[in-house]
């Protein structure tokens, strides 16, 4: 017979995208509050840079464009090897394809 942990309660690693500013960092903030580990991301890392300064340890911050497919798959597997798993992955960086009004 095998024990299966209980993890609802535990702290959970998050993977987030678009944190530098709207429900990406209300997300970001939230998660870290409550002690949670979050890989956050932004296009630019000076836009998330105060996260790390206020998180430490439970925050990674990466650069990250939602548009470069290989650059998407780089970075999740950086926070995956950094943290050793991603519980939630939170992809909320905006992108729009279309014609602008």
């Amino acid at each position: 017979m095998t024990h299966q942990k209980d993890h609802s309660n535990a702290n959970k690693v998050w993977f987030i995208t678009g944190t530098s500013r709207g429900f990406g960092r209300v997300w970001a903030d939230a998660a870290l509050k409550r002690g949670d580990k979050v890989a956050a991301t932004a296009r630019n890392l000076e836009s998330i840079a105060d996260l790390k300064e206020r998180y430490g340890e439970n925050v990674l911050t990466l650069e990250l464009d939602v548009t470069n497919s290989e650059q998407v798959r780089a970075t999740v597997e950086q926070a995956y090897k950094h943290f050793g798993r991603l519980d939630i992955v939170l992809n909320n960086a905006e992108l729009f394809i279309g014609r602008n009004y």
